[in-house]
């Protein structure tokens, strides 16, 4: 069986989650015998083919509808492309972009979604549900299916190198009369420092009480040489910009220490810092989450604990 994985990019480069697809596509493909495909939708995006080496063919497809992501343009774009491949599987990312199109894609060619999904297999595949708290295993039956993958569920690095793939160019469709039209594109506005670049955030949760003493947080993460980060009830009270607010509903992060202080640690959470290469935490309550995946951690008093540290350094 034949697996498809839709590249995703952004603004001139891959997204790290088309890595992680082409990684566990390479592993299923080589287990059922079959080739894995990759399909890039773009506007003068051919360049980006050289980064799918792990593919062992990239169907590219050019238009001037694909400069800037369409649901209606790409789902029809797919449509066209897609069963020609013989898919067993075509892998998706469970982006935004990517909720956007699986779910039209499995009306149009008639196949079941399988979304969430951070493990997959020939037979079966977990999805995530309920921001972590539920974890739900599919059978898989005969038949192409489509699969959307959580970002982070996979290792990028095995979808990164190999020699240049081959390329075939197919033409478009039919896109004229679409009635989903891009205008344009709405960023929030910057922040002071970009936390996804950080290689040491102090993040800061709850357990802090209070904005007057974020100050001792920013202390320690100054001394540090990092950055100050947070969850999002400190987001939702203001007291720091979205800019800073690492989890599910704000930034993914990796750096190589994360120190959380005063984080439960909920699944939304963790799903924004699991990828960090050291997590410390600090929480009094010895029952919260974060103690269950932090590398080290103390129920110390953060009021206690942090002033300390930052006068040891």
């Amino acid at each position: 069986m034949n697996i498809i994985v839709i590249a995703e990019h952004f603004k001139g480069n891959t997204e790290d989650i088309t890595f992680e697809m082409l990684g566990k596509g390479k592993e299923l493909a080589g287990a059922a015998g079959g080739q894995l495909i990759a399909v890039l939708l773009g506007s003068g995006a051919k360049s980006l083919t050289a980064s799918l080496g792990t593919a062992g063919k990239v169907v590219y497809c050019d238009h001037a509808e694909f400069a800037e992501f369409n649901p209606e343009a790409y789902g029809k774009a797919l449509a066209a492309i897609v069963p020609g491949l013989a898919p067993g599987m075509i892998l998706v990312a469970n982006t935004s972009s990517g909720m956007d199109l699986a779910a039209g894609l499995s009306v149009d060619l008639g196949i079941p979604l399988v979304a969430y999904a951070n493990a997959i297999s020939a037979g079966s595949v977990t999805s995530q549900l309920y921001g972590g708290k539920v974890n739900v295993e599919s059978a898989l039956a005969a038949g192409p299916v489509i699969v959307s993958v959580l970002p982070g569920s996979f290792s990028a690095d095995a979808g990164k190198g190999g020699a240049a793939p081959a390329v075939e160019e197919v033409a478009a469709p039919d896109l004229s009369g679409l009635k989903i039209r891009f205008k344009k594109q709405m960023e929030p506005e910057s922040g002071d420092v970009d936390i996804t670049q950080q290689e040491v955030l102090v993040s800061v949760g709850r357990g802090i009480q209070n904005q007057e003493n974020l100050a001792l947080v920013q202390a320690l993460a100054d001394k540090l040489g990092g950055a100050l980060s947070a969850s999002r009830p400190i987001v939702d009270n203001k007291w720091l910009p979205k800019t800073r607010q690492v989890g599910k509903s704000g930034l993914k992060v990796k750096p190589k220490i994360y120190l959380a202080v005063g984080i439960s640690g909920a699944p939304e959470h963790w799903e924004g810092m699991k990828d960090a290469e050291c997590i410390i935490a600090v929480n009094v309550d010895p029952k919260a989450p974060i103690f269950g995946f932090a590398h080290y951690g103390t129920t110390a008093d953060l009021f206690d604990v942090v002033p300390a540290i930052t006068n040891a350094l």
